[in-house]
């Protein structure tokens, strides 16, 4: 007699590859899960597209950020 385990192994290998990787990233995530971290950066990504839909803030290329950062570590 199977174990649930192998049963619901059995029956994730006949996903598609593309749908095994996202229930792959779904299990994973779900490990990872701080509720209030993730709340944190969510409220902390509003902001920051905020600023950037208001022109409070200047984007700069990523070769540009790159050689600021470089120039700084010299």
């Amino acid at each position: 007699m199977q174990t649930q385990f192998e049963l619901l192994e059995a029956e994730t290998l006949k996903l598609t590859a593309d749908e095994r990787a996202r229930l792959a990233e779904h299990l994973i995530a779900s490990l990872d899960e701080d509720t209030e971290i993730e709340e944190a950066w969510a409220i902390e990504a509003e902001r920051r597209i905020a600023d950037i839909e208001s022109g409070s803030v200047r984007l700069i290329p990523v070769a540009e950020a790159i050689a600021q950062a470089r120039a700084a570590l010299k």
